[in-house]
């Protein structure tokens, strides 16, 4: 993301004009933007002229709009970003008041201005525009007949694509249909690999398997690198890292980011830290209860008593279209800060963002034990339902 022009006042009204220039980048804008909001870009309107001689006819137009949000749709596969608002400036194509939907695009700026930024939404931007936040990490989740090759974010897990094969049972004494149908499998996998996968970003590539799968299948794609005389894959050897999962499925990815021979390796990356932050957090929940809590009211409760080393939080929270409870999370999240705690901030398209909303989209690791609390937790259950 690239960050063109700011200007926010002393009161944090203001707007910011930003150029996405990656896919993730729209995730990003997805999560800047919010109902309510002004937004000013470039976009194409359908419009009706009438000739001298009284046909009517349409053609299309490029022309720039300022639109109230209204609607925000994002599609997380195809990193695209809609927006749905009504016309607030005068245009020659489009009258006032008049609904239209802005399809955001790649490498094309856009002014958003907002009637209050939020700290959240500050460092989200920071984050965006700083080069060294981007897709470092790569994994290759498979079982045999089945993988998945994703690309790890610092603030999402896309998938890239799925590998599917029919594999034949091994039958006595004739083994050949099962492993011509396994090497058209590893085959494809490959392919999806130099497809997908830019060596040049790209730290490390995690190979998740259970059994022997992922030892098999990277014996078969060196060799095979070797034979055809791929230097890309040669050259890149070094990081490939071989890890255990229990299945093929995308969410077998948190099973490997647990293992400590990948955190170790990917120690600097935001993917990695969350999925350690939750894990510290299921096991303070298990050894020591009063330490760990979640739900807002809860976590609240924790923050008054300046009690909260490490929360975490789901970015979904922060899309609340109501923009009361919404500056309930962002008060949250300055007050730990101030007191000098640590926040993470999930994505909710990580597999470990997933786990965090089934527990309300909101926990914490606290400093010191507070069992007076604990009393209150069925309370707070249900007033989170």
């Amino acid at each position: 993301m690239k960050l063109v022009r700011k200007d926010i006042e002393k009161d944090n009204a203001g707007q910011v004009t930003l150029v996405p220039e990656e896919p993730e980048d729209m995730w990003h804008t997805y999560n800047l933007v919010q109902v309510g909001d002004s937004l000013r870009a470039s976009t194409i309107r359908k419009v009706q002229t009438e000739s001298s001689t009284g046909s009517v006819g349409s053609n299309r137009v490029r022309t720039t709009l300022t639109l109230c949000v209204e609607a925000i749709d994002f599609d997380s596969q195809a990193c695209q970003l809609r927006v749905k608002g009504t016309n607030i400036q005068e245009n020659e194509y489009v009258k006032m008041g008049a609904y239209h939907t802005i399809e955001l695009e790649p490498n094309r700026q856009f002014t958003l201005a907002k009637k209050q930024w939020d700290s959240v939404v500050l460092e989200r931007i920071e984050q965006a525009c700083d080069p060294a936040w981007s897709a470092d990490v790569a994994a290759v989740v498979m079982q045999e007949g089945l993988a998945h090759i994703c690309l790890v974010t610092p603030s999402m897990t896309l998938t890239r694509a799925k590998v599917e094969v029919n594999i034949p049972r091994k039958r006595k004494g004739n083994c050949s249909q099962h492993d011509r149908a396994l090497e058209r499998f590893y085959e494809q996998v490959v392919q999806a690999i130099q497809r997908h996968i830019h060596f040049d970003v790209v730290k490390c590539v995690l190979v998740a398997s259970p059994g022997f799968v992922r030892e098999q299948f990277c014996d078969y794609m060196f060799q095979q690198a070797v034979k055809t005389d791929n230097k890309v894959l040669l050259e890149n050897r070094s990081k490939f890292l071989q890890v255990h999962a229990s299945s093929g499925h995308k969410y077998s990815l948190k099973e490997a980011l647990c293992d400590p021979t990948v955190a170790s390796r990917l120690s600097d990356t935001k993917a990695a830290g969350e999925v350690k932050a939750l894990d510290d957090f299921y096991k303070m929940l298990q050894h020591e209860p009063d330490r760990a809590f979640y739900g807002l009211k809860q976590v609240e409760k924790a923050s008054e008593a300046m009690a909260i080393d490490t929360l975490l939080i789901s970015d979904e929270l922060f899309r609340h279209q109501d923009v009361a409870t919404r500056s309930r999370y962002v008060r949250l999240v300055d007050s730990v800060k101030e007191n000098a705690g640590t926040v993470r901030i999930f994505s909710s398209l990580h597999v470990s963002g997933e786990q965090l909303s089934q527990l309300t989209g909101i926990a914490a690791i606290l400093r010191f034990p507070v069992p007076e609390l604990s009393d209150q937790e069925d309370d707070s259950s249900s007033e989170e339902d």
